[in-house]
């Protein structure tokens, strides 16, 4: 269902209101009102709830027709049984509702009676819905913050160019908190739940414009119009990266996904041929989600599957070699030319091939060399870097020396620094200098293969 205007006004709200609001700690209305204090929103904030006469020290409007402006996004955080008639008391004084209440069409046959009631008041007031039964929008750049969850639980990410777009809040609000524990930044996380409005492919034609967001990752639950689907993930994919995860594939997932957003799963051969169609890369579970998060939060799309591995120790090198082949990466010898100018500047000591070895007698500037030499020409589209800390002469310059990409600045470098406490602690190094980190051999390739999926298409 559309209701007229776009969706912008979600992301750059001059005025939220919050309706249900209180000061009662462990609230949902008081969660909200408590991050948009501490998020810096710049907008106004109007408290709604006819029991209280000021929360967090603000006045409190009795209901939102008592407000003295249309306030550009109204949060209903009160029982499912209520929306419909607070929602219909709100004509002509909101733009768009972000319902986080659940109780919807996730609950059965009257959950669907109340959802469909609620669509209807939408519609007829032409008032753009998010919700029911979400958890809203995470926003770095207009400060929005409607995830109910405390943020001693669950972190908010730093600013940044990625934009997720979940039917589920807790897998978007668990991807928040994981890519803040590893620093990597967002631009907008929308949940959406029921989608009985706004919905994937609302988002994904806000996102193709928006300069803010550089790649895009979707969890899908459900599609339910395939061909808008296509047609907006395909006009957002020729612009920037479109990723995504489908869930409730088969058997008890759809099961599960029916009972969790109210979603018909459908098959799941469909979903994947329109993903082909749109250009979007499709992603395999959870791990592989947040591997393309953490690698496109920080690089960008490689043009081919060819890989270069740069170590100084041989046994992971060849760990990443084994890890490439059997993933569909191209880790291709060393051309003739390109080892015989590799032999002339390095000491005799180097194991020059693919894995390119630096040995323990590795030092920040050999690894800067071997990057540059190695990533200039047309041989490779992409480097695996896998620094173990122990040579004597590596530095914490490592990270900044790597990130300069002499002569392939367009070519992604995705790190691998396995170890323990020495080596994680340097981990926010390749961050900070921009790089994706992982301590694995496999993450690190998994990240890779989906920068190298799909190639070519969508680079803006």
């Amino acid at each position: 269902m559309a209701n007229g205007a776009n969706i912008s006004f979600f992301f750059s709200p001059g005025s939220v209101a919050v309706v249900g609001a209180s000061d009662e700690p462990g609230k949902i209305s008081n969660i909200i009102i408590s991050s948009l204090l501490r998020s810096g929103f710049a907008g106004r904030i109007y408290p709604v709830n006819p029991k209280h006469s000021s929360v967090h020290g603000m006045k409190c409007l009795p209901a939102l027709e008592d407000a003295d402006e249309v306030i550009d996004v109204a949060v209903f955080a009160i029982p499912a049984g209520a929306v419909p008639a607070a929602l219909r008391g709100a004509e002509g004084k909101i733009r768009g509702a972000i319902i986080v209440s659940g109780g919807f069409s996730e609950t059965g046959e009257d959950g669907k009676a109340l959802e469909r009631e609620v669509s209807e008041a939408a519609r007829a007031l032409r008032i753009r819905v998010i919700g029911p039964n979400c958890m809203g929008i995470f926003d770095t750049v207009s400060r929005v913050d409607t995830f109910f969850i405390p943020e001693d639980r669950v972190k908010r990410p730093p600013p940044g160019g990625l934009s997720i777009l979940s039917q589920s809040g807790s897998f978007a609000a668990t991807a928040m908190d994981e890519l803040a524990a590893d620093g990597i930044g967002v631009a907008r996380v929308v949940s959406y739940g029921n989608k009985s409005d706004v919905n994937e492919s609302d988002c994904l034609d806000f996102l193709a414009g928006d300069p803010a967001t550089k790649a895009v990752a979707v969890y899908v639950e459900s599609i339910d119009d395939g061909r808008r689907f296509v047609e907006a993930a395909s006009r957002c994919s020729s612009i920037k990266p479109v990723m995504a995860v489908k869930v409730g594939k088969a058997g008890a997932g759809a099961t599960a996904a029916r009972s969790h957003t109210g979603a018909i799963a459908g098959r799941y051969e469909i979903y994947r041929a329109a993903f082909r169609k749109a250009g979007v890369i499709e992603l395999n579970g959870y791990e592989e989600f947040l591997a393309a998060c953490k690698a496109f939060g920080l690089q960008g799309r490689a043009k081919g599957n060819r890989v270069i591995i740069i170590t100084d120790g041989g046994g992971v090198g060849v760990g990443i070699a084994d890890a490439c082949q059997a993933i569909g990466l191209d880790a291709a010898p060393l051309p003739e030319e390109l080892r015989a100018e590799l032999k002339a500047v390095f000491p005799p000591y180097f194991s020059i091939s693919n894995p390119l070895d630096l040995t323990g007698s590795a030092t920040d500037e050999s690894y800067a060399l071997a990057l540059s030499r190695t990533m200039a020409g047309e041989h490779y589209d992409i480097a695996i870097v896998a620094a173990l800390w122990g040579p004597p002469a590596l530095t914490e310059a490592l990270p900044g020396m790597l990130a300069q990409k002499p002569g392939f600045t367009e070519k992604p470098i995705i790190v691998c620094s396995p170890g323990g406490e020495y080596a994680r602690k340097r981990f926010s190094l390749f961050r900070e200098a921009g790089l994706p980190v992982f301590s694995t051999p496999e993450e690190a390739v998994r990240a890779a293969a989906v920068l190298a999926r799909d190639g070519g298409r969508g680079r803006g």
